[in-house]
C-alpha cells in the first residue's frame, strides 16, 4: 500500500496531486526562489543560469549577488577572469542555500558557450565542485548540467570517473539518452516543453495526454533505460502543463516549477501510476549501437532535436552574457 493511501486512511483527508506524485516519483524543483523551494517541500532542485539570473532581479535575493561580490572584490582578479569568478561563485552561493532547503541534491549549469568544448567543460566543473566542497558540501549532493551535445557527454564521461555527478541537459532524442547512458551519466533531464513546442508548431496543432511528443519521448527513454537495467536517472523536465506531469508519474524524477506545482498542490484528482520497471520490461525495444558518426548522424536526422539542442545552447548562453553583464556593472 502506498503512502498516500496510509496517509489518507490515517487521517482521512485526500492527499493533493504532489503529494500523490511523490509516492511515484522524486519532485524536483524548477527554481533558484528559495521561498517557494520551503513551499512544496520537494527533495531536489535543479538551477540553470537564466533561473539564476531571474532571482537576481528580484529584492529578496539582491543580498546574495551584493555579497559575492563585495567578497571576491578581493580576489586580486580583474577583468574577464574576475567576471568568470564572481559567477561561478554566485552560481554555487545560490547551490549552497537552496541545499540548505532541500534534503537532496542540487543541479548547476556549467557555461553553455562551452556545449563543444571537452576540456572546457571539465575545467568548469571541476571548478564549481571544487567550490561546493569548499563549503563543506560533499560532490554526492551536486550534479553538474551539461548540455547533451557529443563533447557535452563525453566530458561527462571523464567527470563521472572523477565521481564528478552530471545531469545531461537540452537533450532531445534517443540518441542523446543513449550515449549518457554509455558514459554512465547520473541522470539526464528529457525536455517535455520544448518538444511540445516544436511539434505544436511545426503541425499546427495542439496534443494533450499520452499522444504528447514531449511525453512519448521521455516514455521511450524510460521504457528503453529500464528495459537494459541503465542505472542513469531519468528526470523529466520543461513542463508547460500538468497534464505531461501526470503522464509521467513513474518517471524516476520530475522538475516542476513553482507554478505548475502549486496547480497540482491545488487538485486531489486521484494520480494514476503511469511508468514502471514492469511495463518497461515488457515493452518492445531494440538496443541502439553508436558511434560518433551515427550519433550525429541520427540527431541530424531529427529536426526537432536538432533545432532545440542549438536554440536551447543559444539562449542559456544569452543569460550567461546577461548575468556577466550584471555582475560587470556591479564593479
Amino acid at each position: 500500500m502506498s503512502t498516500a493511501v496510509v496517509e489518507e486512511k490515517k487521517t482521512g483527508t485526500k492527499l493533493n496531486q504532489l503529494d500523490q506524485l511523490k509516492n511515484f516519483t522524486k519532485v524536483v524543483a524548477d527554481t533558484a526562489d528559495f521561498e517557494s523551494i520551503k513551499q512544496f517541500k520537494p527533495q531536489d532542485a535543479t538551477t540553470n543560469p537564466s533561473l539564476v539570473y531571474a532571482a537576481t532581479q528580484k529584492p529578496e535575493y539582491a543580498h546574495l549577488l551584493e555579497g559575492v561580490v563585495a567578497d571576491r572584490k578581493k580576489s586580486g582578479l580583474t577583468g574577464a577572469a574576475q567576471i568568470e569568478d564572481i559567477c561561478d561563485h554566485l552560481l554555487v552561493q545560490f547551490g549552497s542555500d537552496t541545499l540548505q532547503v532541500v534534503p537532496g541534491r542540487v543541479s548547476t549549469e556549467t557555461d553553455a558557450r562551452l556545449s563543444f568544448n571537452v576540456e572546457g567543460s571539465i575545467k568548469k566543473a571541476r571548478r564549481l565542485i571544487a567550490l561546493y566542497e569548499e563549503r563543506k558540501i560533499p560532490r554526492e549532493r551536486v550534479l553538474i548540467k551539461i548540455a547533451s551535445t557529443w563533447e557535452g557527454l563525453n566530458a561527462a564521461g571523464q567527470l563521472q570517473k572523477e565521481g564528478i555527478r552530471c545531469n545531461m541537459t537540452l537533450m532531445f532524442s534517443m540518441p542523446q539518452a543513449v550515449k549518457a547512458a554509455e558514459v554512465k551519466a547520473q541522470l539526464i533531464s528529457p525536455f517535455v516543453g520544448r518538444i511540445y513546442d516544436w511539434y505544436k508548431k511545426e503541425m499546427k496543432r495542439d496534443y494533450t495526454g499520452a499522444e504528447d511528443p514531449g511525453v512519448q519521448s521521455v516514455t521511450e527513454i524510460y521504457n528503453y533505460y529500464k528495459k537494459f537495467d541503465i542505472p542513469t536517472e531519468v528526470m523529466g523536465a520543461s513542463f508547460r502543463n500538468t497534464s505531461q506531469i501526470l503522464e509521467l508519474a513513474g518517471c524516476d524524477c520530475l522538475t516542476i516549477s513553482p507554478e505548475l506545482m502549486e496547480e497540482l498542490s491545488k487538485s486531489t484528482d486521484p494520480v494514476e501510476h503511469k511508468l514502471t520497471p514492469e511495463k518497461a520490461k515488457a515493452a518492445k525495444v531494440d538496443r541502439l549501437q553508436l558511434d560518433e558518426k551515427k550519433f550525429r548522424w541520427l540527431l541530424n536526422e531529427n529536426a526537432m532535436a536538432t533545432e532545440k539542442t542549438a536554440e536551447g545552447i543559444r539562449k542559456f548562453a544569452v543569460d550567461v552574457v546577461k548575468l556577466e553583464k550584471l555582475v560587470a556593472s556591479k564593479l
